[in-house]
């Protein structure tokens, strides 16, 4: 960090707002943004001029799996918002799982937030977790600030969160209309799913297990779901094209969908993951790249509403590597500072524009997360969260430099374009260059005292 921490008017010849990218200063007040400058306006004197980095709002990620308290030695809140900051996500929603207990009560948030204490170095939501038996529970979760509901159509890989059935939520569905809050789904349907056959070291054998017809049978009931109980359904990484287009249609025809990918998913192609490299092993897998090139269409025609990580690490060791066994290993990418320049790497030569970057990565999911108008975007009146991403840099990912708990990543290793600089939350430079500045992240909402 430097002397020019608390500079409070930053300027830019590329400034992502709601009506484009265009020259300005931004003037930050009391940790929120107090005025959109041009260039040549008097006050905009003095400005510190960014380089050539863009200025971007805050990325907002909603799809993160902290794991603390109960699994904090696979990832914790101080490794996992430092890591945040470096890949200039200025506030994170953490899923329900993997932390034990599962967040699916409010004694359960109150233990999350307890686990928060002076180690937030973002700002921090959370969602609540919807699983069998837990209905009564929805509108407590939801009074006490959870952003809305996550829930696995198929197992979930840990005891303590339950799959639901149609049923299930069913019986959940008036309490979830009646709270208008999403409802975030993993959406593979369980009938659909087969027994792995053949060499558990090839990934061929893992993706034959999760066909796309599991994706597709499971979008179909949500649709039906969304239209006949007017939930808002927010289908989390999506990860082929045909799934997305069963959710387009119901959208197109009235329905309140939404949709999500991750990076993973735009960047590696199952043809090109090695035998044994358990590193690329998620649910639903990383499927064929015509899947890919199907996802990015999407992405270019404005369809997916948001890309988010899918930040779901382990301990090293539940990742099989030393046998590959893809079976037997954990499912789950680990990323979370690497989204920004590996959607950049990919979509720059796809025509990927820095206005849809920030529509995928910064408002997009401040929607869902009812954050609209305070994150994820640079206007009068938002929280002052800002990245400066400079994006001809050129560089490799070196995993042992990365601030997650663990230094295992599938993107060990990969060239990537763009890179960031500097993140600022509420006006304050909380991440320079590899520098962190003390943890100043709050909880949303703040907590009751």
């Amino acid at each position: 960090m430097s002397e020019r921490d608390d500079v409070k008017l930053l300027a830019s010849e590329h400034v992502v707002l709601p009506s484009g990218a265009r020259p300005a200063a931004i003037r930050i007040a009391d940790g929120r943004i107090a005025a959109v400058l041009d260039l040549a306006d008097p006050q905009a004197r003095g400005a510190t001029m960014l380089k050539s980095a863009w200025l971007l709002p805050g990325l907002v990620d909603t799809h993160v799996h902290i794991n603390d308290p109960g699994r904090a030695q696979w990832e914790g809140f101080a490794t996992a918002t430092r890591a945040a900051l470096a890949g200039g996500i200025t506030t994170l929603v953490d899923m329900p799982l993997n932390a034990i207990p599962a967040t699916n009560d409010v004694a359960a948030l109150h233990a999350k937030r307890a686990a928060t204490h002076a180690r937030l170095h973002a700002d921090v939501a959370f969602w609540g977790g919807l699983v069998p038996g837990n209905a009564p529970a929805l509108e407590g979760l939801a009074a006490a600030g959870v952003r809305g509901f996550k829930c696995f159509l198929s197992p979930s890989g840990v005891a303590e969160f339950g799959h639901v059935s149609r049923g299930d939520l069913e019986l959940a569905a008036p309490v979830l209309a009646r709270l208008g809050l999403p409802l975030l789904v993993h959406a593979e349907d369980p009938a659909q799913l087969l027994a792995a056959r053949g060499d558990p070291r090839e990934y061929a054998t893992w993706l034959a297990s999760r066909p796309v017809a599991a994706e597709v049978s499971a979008c179909r009931m949500l649709a039906g779901l969304a239209t006949g109980y007017g939930l808002w359904i927010h289908v989390v990484h999506v990860a082929c094209g045909e799934a997305a287009q069963v959710l387009l249609d119901a959208r197109a025809a009235g329905a309140k969908i939404t949709l999500e990918t991750c990076p993973h998913y735009l960047c590696f192609e199952a043809e090109a993951i090695p035998a044994g490299s358990t590193i690329h092993k998620c649910a639903p897998p990383i499927r064929e790249a015509a899947q890919r090139e199907a996802l990015w269409r999407h992405i270019g025609d404005g369809s997916f509403d948001l890309v988010a990580s899918d930040h779901s690490p382990c301990s090293p060791a539940l990742k099989q590597r030393e046998s590959g066994d893809f079976s037997a290993a954990w499912g789950g990418i680990a990323s979370l500072e690497l989204g920004l320049s590996a959607l950049w790497t990919e979509g720059e030569r796809r025509g990927l524009t820095s206005e849809r970057l920030v529509a995928l990565m910064s408002a997009g999911p401040a929607r869902l997360a009812g954050l609209q108008g305070r994150k994820g975007v640079i206007a009068v009146g938002a929280d002052a969260d800002l990245v400066a991403f400079d994006p001809q840099v050129h560089w490799h990912v070196d995993a042992a430099l990365l601030h997650q708990r663990h230094a295992v990543t599938p993107y060990a290793g990969r060239p990537m374009k763009g890179r960031i600089v500097s993140t600022w939350l509420r006006g304050e430079r909380v991440w320079h260059e590899g520098a962190f500045a003390l943890p100043r992240g709050r909880m949303i909402p703040a907590p009751v005292e």
